[in-house]
């Protein structure tokens, strides 16, 4: 079984993106069988979901967990629905800022999450943890990544199952940031693994 887990280079005027630390960190195989595909991509509309679809095409990987930086939250949080808007709130990485725009003019309002998030859920917290699951992903490129990807794989990939987590900041991010939340890069990579490790049993049961 293979998951393709892919994060963000660092964006907004910050050098490092707490989702990249941390599944730069994940191990590449997981208990149960699980071999982990890693790709950094571009914090930029449309070029992020070309990079996916390109290991698409050449891994063909049997789950996509995508996973972003979420400056305020404190815990872990496993996305339930991605929606068709792009509503920069600022630039991305190649200056787009797109303002009421949706992702694909062909696609649903819509599309839920294909991950077992509520066994993921529980495995972060078994995990001792903070964990939540979310109903906005926002509508950066983060949630362009969810919704997208779910785009692509209803239309052309329907076996691949995917969906997107949320991550605190890192501490040394919010030092100057009185009252933002964090949480420390060894506790984020523990509950991202906790999380893909629930995996197993949903493909045993297909």
């Amino acid at each position: 079984m293979q998951i393709l887990v892919t994060a963000f280079e660092p964006f907004g005027g910050d050098l490092v993106n707490a989702a990249g630390q941390a599944v730069q960190s994940l191990p590449e195989q997981l208990v149960g069988g699980i071999s982990l595909q890693r790709l950094l991509l571009p914090t930029v509309r449309y070029q992020a979901l070309q990079a996916i679809e390109a290991q698409l095409q050449s891994r063909q990987p049997d789950f996509i967990v995508s996973v972003g930086q979420a400056g305020g939250r404190s815990a872990i949080s496993l996305e339930r629905v991605g929606i068709n808007l792009d509503d920069f709130r600022i630039p991305d990485n190649a200056g787009n800022q797109p303002a009421d725009q949706p992702i694909f003019d062909d696609g649903p309002d819509a599309y839920f999450s294909t991950l077992p998030l509520r066994s993921m859920l529980a495995a972060v917290k078994a995990a001792g943890l903070p964990a939540e699951i979310s109903h906005s992903a926002g509508t950066f490129v983060c949630n362009h990544v969810l919704y997208g990807v779910r785009h692509i794989c209803a239309r052309r990939y329907p076996a691949v199952r995917s969906g997107f987590i949320h991550v605190p900041c890192l501490p040394a991010q919010v030092l100057d940031r009185p009252g933002t939340p964090s949480m420390a890069l060894t506790d984020i990579t523990r509950g991202l693994t906790a999380a893909l490790s629930a995996l197993v049993p949903k493909v045993a049961q297909s």
